[in-house]
C-alpha cells in the first residue's frame, strides 16, 4: 500500500454540445499513472444520481482505482458552450458533490500509504473539499520521497492569494503554464519580471523540489534547484486539447518515480501531452512505447 499515487479533486462531466465526455483534473491524472504500471487511484465525490453512476461506471471500464464517496449533492458537472467566434465558454456549477468530498477514515488510510498526490485549486472552492484536501497532505509520510504536486488551474473566478499561498506552502512539486504564472505574479507582487525569473523566485521562495512551466506551443521548463530543463513542443495534428496537461503531469510524475532522471521525466512527459492531443478526449490508451 505504500505505493499509492492520487489524484484529488473534482469529478465531473463536462457537457459539450455534441454529448457529454468524462471530465475532471484527478481522474485524467490517476488514469495516465495507471497506464504507467502504477498504482493510481482517483479521490473524489459523486451525488445519489445516474450521473454520479455513470462517472463510476466509466472509471471501471477504464480499470481506475478510486476512492468516490456518495454525497447528498448533484454530480459535478461543466456547461460548455461554443460561442460565434467558435471560442468554448465553461460554466462550472457550483455547491456540487465534489465540493463537498468527505475526509474519511478509508481515505486517511489511502493519505497514509500515498507516495504522491496532485491537486488543484479549483477542488478548494469550498471550505469541505479544501480542508479535506488540506488534511489528506497532512496524513501523508513526510519523507524526502514523497511527492506532493500541486497543478494550479485557475478556473472562473474559483481562486484567491490565501488558497494559492496554502497550496505552494505545501507542495514540494509546483505545475503551472505561462498564463497562470502571469495571473499568480501580478497577485504576488512581481509583474515585471521575466517568466523564467519568476520561476526561480517561487521554487526559492516555496523551497521546491521542482517546478514545471508549460507555455504551450512555445516549449516547456522544469527548474529544479540549480539546473532548468527545456523540451521544445512537438507539432502534431491536434484533435483537441483535453487532459493533455493532466497527461504531462502524469507521465512525468511516474517516470521521476520509476527511477529517471529529470530530462528523461521531462521528454517523456512532453510526447505523452503530444500524443493525447492527437486524439479524442482526455483519456487515450497511451502506446507501449511511451509508457515503457
Amino acid at each position: 500500500m505504500n505505493k499509492l499515487i492520487v489524484g484529488i479533486g473534482e469529478a465531473l462531466w463536462d457537457v459539450l454540445p455534441e454529448g457529454k465526455k468524462l471530465g475532471g483534473a484527478p481522474a485524467n491524472f490517476a488514469y495516465h499513472v495507471s497506464q504507467f504500471g502504477l498504482d493510481s487511484r482517483v479521490v473524489s465525490a459523486i451525488g445519489h444520481d445516474r450521473l454520479g453512476e455513470e462517472i463510476i461506471e466509466q472509471l471501471n471500464d477504464k480499470g481506475v482505482q478510486y476512492n468516490i464517496d456518495t454525497v447528498p449533492y448533484p454530480t459535478g458537472t461543466v456547461q460548455v458552450e461554443i460561442d460565434q467566434a467558435g471560442i468554448p465558454q465553461y460554466n462550472i456549477k457550483e455547491n456540487v458533490a465534489w465540493d463537498n468530498i468527505p475526509y474519511s477514515d478509508a481515505l486517511h488510510e489511502i493519505a497514509k500509504n500515498t507516495r504522491a498526490v496532485c491537486f488543484g485549486s479549483l477542488a478548494q472552492r469550498s471550505i469541505v473539499s479544501r480542508e479535506t484536501i488540506n488534511r489528506f497532505i497532512d496524513a501523508m509520510p513526510k519523507d524526502d520521497e514523497t511527492l506532493t504536486v500541486f497543478d494550479v488551474n485557475l478556473r472562473q473566478g474559483f481562486y484567491n492569494k490565501e488558497i494559492l499561498v496554502n497550496s505552494m506552502e505545501r507542495c514540494n512539486v509546483l505545475k503551472i503554464n505561462d498564463e497562470e504564472l502571469v495571473t499568480v505574479s501580478r497577485m504576488f507582487g512581481y509583474p515585471g519580471i521575466d517568466l523564467q525569473d519568476k520561476c526561480w523566485i517561487l521554487l526559492g521562495k516555496y523551497n521546491l523540489k521542482m517546478l514545471i512551466l508549460t507555455c504551450g506551443i512555445n516549449g516547456s521548463y522544469v527548474f529544479t534547484p540549480g539546473s532548468v530543463s527545456f523540451q521544445e513542443t512537438p507539432v502534431v495534428e491536434v484533435a483537441d486539447t483535453v487532459g493533455a496537461g493532466d497527461s504531462f503531469t502524469a507521465a512525468f510524475i511516474s517516470s521521476i518515480l520509476k527511477g529517471k532522471s529529470v530530462p528523461e521525466a521531462h521528454k517523456t512527459a512532453v510526447a505523452v501531452s503530444a500524443y493525447v492531443c492527437t486524439q479524442n478526449g482526455a483519456m487515450p490508451v497511451l502506446p507501449k512505447e511511451l509508457t515503457e
